[in-house]
């Protein structure tokens, strides 16, 4: 369990921020009035509270701080047992639980079951170093949102965050009317299980779902060059996953000419895979 620490102009919360203090009553001598209200945003997404569960200090901090790294997520506390995992979700009531599997007192699947029984109807991802196929079979029969095999990096943690969220945000707007109200959530989290189709010899779906993600929000198109600077992949790299795309229909590419040498290749997203390439769980 992690411990709360204050400050001395504010109060601590569970997961160790402060919030702010003031020195002076609004409008008093020397301070400001009450600055007036500027223009409304959108709202901001409610907070996905997480609780890392490894028995491992070291990974676990690694984790946590994946974690905070990617929004709306915060983590509430990190466990090393499975018993101090099972107190800190009865305290803590986190939405979403980052569970290994090798814990020094108990499987990390039999956790979910005791979880259930007492009640709590959080989230379970596995983050574990365990390959058998019987681990995951049995994490599948207990309802595991996703399966991260160790070791891994930022990226492929953010993806299946994100991936997370957007299935969780789907199925807490559901406002069932009709059949199709409740297929539409169900094909959702169908996607989410799917198994992806295979990619060429030598690429990683992690990579693909990068730079895929990457060409979507691009701004018009992208050269290899600039969708490797984005990502942190090489060049060749990029470009080999651009032309993936561009062949099996997800992407256009156009010529641009310069002064000399060869036309540069930009590459523009022009909708959903159409063949072989990645799945696209959880994505509107």
């Amino acid at each position: 369990m992690t411990a709360t620490s204050g400050t001395s102009d504010g109060t601590a919360t569970a997961d160790g921020t402060a919030t702010a203090g003031t020195s002076a009553a609004a409008g008093g001598p020397g301070t400001a009035g009450p600055a007036a209200p500027g223009p409304k945003g959108p709202p901001a997404a409610a907070p996905i509270g997480v609780l890392v569960v490894d028995d491992d200090f070291m990974v676990a901090r690694v984790h946590r701080a994946f974690v905070e790294r990617v929004e709306p997520f915060r983590v509430l506390g990190v466990a090393g047992t499975g018993e101090q995992a099972l107190t800190a979700v009865g305290e803590l009531r986190p939405d979403l639980v980052l569970l290994d599997l090798y814990l020094p007192d108990v499987f990390g699947l039999d956790v979910i079951p005791r979880l259930r029984a007492a009640g709590h109807d959080c989230d379970v991802m596995v983050i574990s170093a365990a390959r058998e196929a019987d681990a995951v079979r049995g994490a599948v029969r207990q309802g595991v949102v996703d399966y991260l095999l160790k070791p891994f990096d930022f990226e492929d943690l953010r993806i299946r965050l994100e991936r997370y969220a957007l299935q969780r945000g789907r199925l807490l707007g559901t406002v069932v009317r009709s059949q199709a109200d409740v297929d539409r959530v169900l094909a959702g989290a169908a996607a989410q299980a799917a198994t992806a189709p295979a990619l060429p010899k030598g690429m990683s779906v992690e990579t693909a779902e990068l730079v895929e993600r990457t060409l979507r929000e691009a701004d018009g198109t992208l050269s290899a060059s600039e969708c490797a600077a984005l990502t942190g992949v090489s060049r060749v790299s990029a470009r080999r996953y651009l032309e993936h795309f561009h062949t099996v229909g997800s992407a256009e590419v156009s010529l641009r000419y310069g002064v000399a040498g060869r036309p540069e290749r930009r590459y523009r997203f022009r909708g959903e895979v159409t063949g072989p390439a990645l799945p696209h769980a959880g994505r509107p």
